[in-house]
């Protein structure tokens, strides 16, 4: 019959006999671990709550037996605490409340032991004790599902335990794309270092070497890379201009406009440079990288079949149905998202007294299923720079209105899904459609941005067109993160179990010191082997081997890592 141990016992008291700074933890106060280290801090004497959840006495940890390595400096102020008490965010403690007796008050305190280098440090930890009557778990649990996320009527078979598989899949995606390499010695015509980038990878297909037409938006060939900068070991997207030499930096003051603005729909230039790498004079612009996109063309317009409404037919030959939203048209709800971003994203850059210039479907990057980022911002400055302008931003109110009309040609395409509604031939033909399948609101947004005014317009005055639309999109937006931290919320504990893990592999099964008696399989390190055959060695009625998650989990949710030697024996009893 197994026996609670002594806390009285030589394993249990430190070596160098009790401190002035332990002198309020007696030997004879102590109750058995059982009850004391794993009892609510509340429910239990004033001197057990002064022992710190996880504190280890054992002779092991003793200070005595450092292995003499002081460090510079004592453990870092962040470190010098332990887990929070959700109790103390609640309500107020008797401890801190006004004309509370000054003794109770400092025997609340929690003493903190922390060791840094071999040497044990012994400090108090001031927070507050919680409200007597309040009872917490003893060990880690996973709470259900939030109900708010509950009764969004997630999958049947989502994951209870791990993050959803879609999700998981993405991130996994991503990473694959963020550390993908090329073959050197099958791509020679890529260089191993480019200013301060190394470890460039192709994100589009390279041109041919003796290309000689040009980009439709840029009038130059460009080619895009992914690149790891050498300085903060970060990967970004560079944007390459071939063949372009730069005669004049007075364009760099629009860089630098550039580098200073930020937002959540484009993606932030961060530096523009020249270089020889690529054996021609070259531009390259440097960008955040976000593995994973795609453009809202190679999503939304790659179909050719999608333009057999616009395209002419021979005499005699009737135009099939019209196409219809959710059967060849998208949905409204996805357009006004997309220009709810948009619009966002025009409005800040406008702001800033900068212009967009490259509103197309080619250079929108979706990523996930509805988050668009404009790319490219900035290269239109450089390359159209005209020195011979004495003020860089004298056309900045021409190429804003330039932007409204693009955003205008973007939502027609999306409207219709296809590009070929947005030609001039097609024009009355394609508002017909956004007529008879959208709302009027969508169709009055439209004819506004292509409509020329006498007077500027602004991206404001479409405001009053999203109306309420704008407050739906941020309800999804932060539903979203709900569903993403409740995901979040089940993986919480993974770094913990993994730390146990790791722990208990490095200390179990060491044949080669067997001859250490620090190592041996005895004491401490004998309770250790007892458990992991406890975790991973069940087995049925039958015998026959059996994993069981559940019980893994369970087992290691009741073991603190600081103080495995004495929590395991408590773990193997009640589990």
């Amino acid at each position: 019959m197994w026996q609670a141990p002594n806390p009285a016992a030589s394993e249990f008291i430190p070596k160098g006999g009790p401190s002035t700074r332990m002198a309020s933890v007696s030997q004879s106060s102590m109750p058995a671990f059982s009850t004391a280290l794993f009892s609510h801090q509340s429910l239990g004497n004033a001197t057990a709550a002064a022992l710190a959840p996880g504190m280890s006495l054992s002779a092991g940890s003793s200070p005595l037996h450092s292995p003499k390595i002081t460090p510079h400096t004592s453990p870092a102020p962040r470190r010098r605490s332990h887990t929070p008490n959700p109790a103390n965010y609640m309500v107020p403690t008797s401890a801190s409340a006004p004309g509370s007796d000054p003794a109770a008050q400092s025997s609340a305190h929690i003493i903190q032991k922390e060791t840094v280098g071999g040497t044990t440090y012994f400090y108090t930890d001031t927070t507050p004790a919680p409200l007597a009557g309040m009872v917490f778990p003893t060990y880690h649990i996973y709470p259900p599902t939030a109900p708010h996320v509950a009764y969004m009527q997630p999958k049947a078979n989502a994951p209870a335990f791990f993050m959803a598989d879609e999700l998981r899949q993405e991130l996994i995606n991503r990473h694959l794309i963020t550390m993908a390499q090329i073959d050197q010695s099958e791509n020679p015509g890529v260089p191993t270092e480019v200013d301060s980038y190394h470890s460039l990878f192709p994100l589009e297909p390279l041109p041919p070497p003796n290309r000689l037409q040009k980009a439709s938006n840029f009038s130059y060939i460009t080619s895009c890379y992914k690149a790891v900068n050498s300085k903060d070991d970060l990967p970004y997207c560079l944007r390459r201009i071939h063949g372009f030499r730069l005669v004049n930096t007075k364009c760099m003051v629009l860089v630098d406009m550039w580098k200073k603005i930020q937002h959540s729909n484009f993606v932030t230039l961060r530096e523009v440079f020249t270089t020889k790498a690529f054996g021609d004079h070259s531009l390259v612009f440097a960008y955040d990288f976000h593995a994973g996109a795609e453009t809202m063309f190679s999503r939304h317009f790659n179909d050719p079949s999608a333009d057999s409404y616009f395209t002419k037919r021979k005499w005699g030959q009737h135009d099939g149905p019209l196409p219809r939203q959710h059967a060849g048209l998208l949905p409204e709800s996805l357009i006004w998202a997309y220009i709810v971003q948009l619009s966002s994203a025009l409005r800040t850059i406008h702001t800033a007294g900068l212009a967009c210039r490259v509103m197309d479907p080619t250079k929108i990057l979706i990523t996930g299923k509805t988050r668009l980022r404009v790319n490219c911002v900035g290269i239109l400055d450089v390359l159209t720079f005209d020195n011979s302008q004495t003020n860089p931003l004298a056309l900045m109110a021409q190429y804003q209105q330039a932007d409204l009309i693009s955003l205008g040609k973007v939502v027609l395409a999306l409207a219709c899904n296809s590009l070929a509604g947005i030609q001039r031939e097609n024009l009355q033909k394609a508002m017909e459609l956004v007529s008879i399948n959208y709302s009027s609101d969508l169709k009055n947004l439209i004819l506004y941005l292509l409509t020329e005014q006498n007077r500027l317009r602004s991206v404001n005055d479409i405001m009053p067109m999203i109306g309420a639309r704008f407050y739906t999109q941020l309800d999804a937006s932060q539903m979203r993160n709900d569903v993403i931290e409740e995901d979040l919320a089940k993986e919480v504990q993974n770094g913990r179990l993994f730390r146990l893990l790791a722990k208990l592999g490095t200390i179990n099964e060491r044949p080669e010191f067997q001859k250490d008696p620090s190592w041996s399989e005895t004491g401490d390190r004998y309770l250790l082997k007892l458990f992991r055959d406890h975790l991973f060695h069940q087995v049925t009625e039958a015998g026959t081997p059996w994993i069981d998650l559940s019980h893994i989990v369970s087992c290691l949710n009741k073991v603190t890592y600081r103080s495995l030697h004495i929590n395991i024996l408590f773990v193997v009893v009640i589990c």
